[in-house]
């Protein structure tokens, strides 16, 4: 018999888009911030890296973003903050901060018992598991809407979340469909 313990989950990535409700100068934030990158000709985007909380921000001249690298939503916010911040400094007068949305959390999750994939391939519906391709299963989750890959050793990749709440939900489920269907196995 197998006792299955709380897993061990880790956000690891948190993406959100966003809008100022104006247009952004981004040859003047290229020209005045070290941590600027920007070439038009190959990317209409600007790269703005910073460091506390750390991410990494794609800028258009729309007013658009995009933010990653966050831990978590509140990295996610902070590093907004930092970034309304950095463009004060240089004289870009930023109305208010941006309308944000999360769009994709991805965290890590370490099970504490192998799994047998091939168990999943043949019972679970949308599940895609190639060996010869990708060591680990594919499986699409209806609801909650994520995706979850799934390794022999214990391990998964949820992505897809647009909550913590999501991540926890879909890999509760997933542990009573691997137990359901006996893919759950003792740790080696």
């Amino acid at each position: 018999m197998i006792i299955i313990t709380v897993p061990i989950t880790e956000v690891v990535n948190v993406v959100a888009s966003g809008e100022f409700d104006q247009k952004i100068d981004l040859l003047h934030i290229a020209a005045s911030l070290d941590r600027a990158e920007y070439n038009p000709e190959s990317f209409p985007g600007l790269v703005l890296r910073v460091s506390d909380p750390k991410a990494v921000f794609l800028l258009f001249s729309t007013g658009k973003l995009v933010c990653t690298g966050g831990k978590s939503k509140e990295d996610v916010y902070a590093a907004i903050e930092t970034l309304v911040k950095k463009l004060r400094s240089i004289d870009i007068n930023v109305n208010s901060a941006p309308k944000v949305k999360i769009q994709n959390m991805v965290a890590s999750v370490t099970l504490d018992f192998r799994i047998n994939l091939e168990t999943i391939a043949l019972t679970l519906e949308n599940s895609l598991y190639e060996p010869e391709q990708f060591p680990g299963l594919i499986y699409r989750m209806a609801v909650p809407k994520v995706v979850i890959l799934i390794f022999g050793s214990g391990k998964l990749v949820v992505t897809g979340a647009k909550s913590d709440g999501q991540i926890h939900e879909s890999v509760d489920i997933l542990v009573k469909e691997l137990k359901e269907i006996g893919a759950a196995e003792p740790p080696k």
